[in-house]
């Protein structure tokens, strides 16, 4: 096959399957995209202006919601304007910006919750070193590192991959994944090095998720013996369990799928195994910590209580 690397537009063929059904599919993503975003800057918006709120649990839950306004938006609007445009059309260099956002997203995503497991284990596990530990300048550390080590490592792998010939134009999703932009790359491209800091980077990020175990098995074992510390368990703990337990199931069915999928599924299934990711944990993560959490329930229910009057 042709070197066409000299070409700058991708073709996402995972958009044809929407086509038949563009006005319908159109007007639920851009009603479901105004949720999120409701939902994500009602909570940044709630933790910034309450003083009560200026914890570090509460702060680590703003970074969350933060992280998704910006992950979202990665994919919802081009997503729109392609079906608004009936193109499936995308520029190179938007191809590898949308693959670097959606890939820190994801990490960041994971690293905040593991930063956030850290913050619930001193809580429980060790509360009378929690203020020593848990300060202003180790949590604008953690937080800090949560952010910038996602994107230095996909800064690297965008750059890797933006060298490699291509061979192939057609993506068969419908978004940019770097990983898919390596596959296109014609069989005399190095692509060892893309692979390395694919594989580097997993092993990373599975690190963290045996960090959260490991705080995990330690807060459980404490809240058995203590009553109070199972009402902070159910209080504190619980909806960020539910949203780990979320984001990691659709991330890592999404990453198997990826990688080790068959092409016989019909393009609407793949297409929704494709989107979990910006689907369900954006949304439902943030009901549940609205509502399960006392202090941002109390919030919510007083703005409404004033908002009634």
């Amino acid at each position: 096959m042709d070197n066409v690397s000299d070409v700058r537009i991708f073709t996402l063929t995972g958009i044809n399957e929407t086509m038949d059904h563009r006005t319908a599919i159109f007007s639920l993503t851009l009603v479901y995209y105004c949720v999120i975003l409701f939902l994500n800057v009602s909570l940044i918006v709630i933790i910034v202006l309450d003083e009560n709120l200026h914890e570090p649990m509460y702060v680590l839950l703003c970074c969350v919601c933060i992280n998704a306004v910006y992950g979202n938006t990665g994919f919802y609007p081009m997503f729109l304007l392609n079906l608004l445009w009936f193109t499936q059309k995308i520029s190179y260099g938007w191809c590898l910006f949308q693959a670097f956002v959606l890939y820190s997203f994801a990490c960041c995503e994971l690293s905040i919750l593991a930063v956030m497991a850290y913050d619930r284990y001193l809580a429980i596990c060790r509360p009378l070193h929690y203020q020593s530990l848990m300060t202003i300048r180790r949590l604008s550390q953690l937080v800090g590192f949560s952010w910038l080590t996602p994107f230095c490592i996909f800064s690297i792998s965008i750059l890797l991959t933006s060298r490699l010939k291509l061979c192939s134009l057609k993506i068969k999703k419908l978004f940019c994944v770097n990983w898919i932009i390596v596959q296109l790359a014609c069989q005399d491209s190095d692509t060892l090095s893309n692979t390395v800091v694919s594989y580097a980077t997993i092993l990373i990020y599975v690190s963290h998720g045996f960090f959260i175990i490991w705080t995990y098995m330690h807060i459980i074992r404490t809240c058995a013996t203590s009553k109070d510390d199972r009402v902070k368990f159910m209080q504190t703990c619980l909806p960020h369990l539910v949203s780990l337990i979320t984001f990691l199931t659709v991330i890592v069915f999404d990453l198997m799928y990826m990688r080790y999928s068959s092409t016989d599924l019909p393009q609407s299934l793949q297409n929704f195994i494709a989107i979990e990711f910006v689907l369900f944990p954006p949304m439902m993560n943030r009901l549940i910590y609205g509502f399960k959490l006392t202090k941002i329930r109390n919030r919510i229910l007083s703005l409404f209580r004033i908002g009634g009057q």
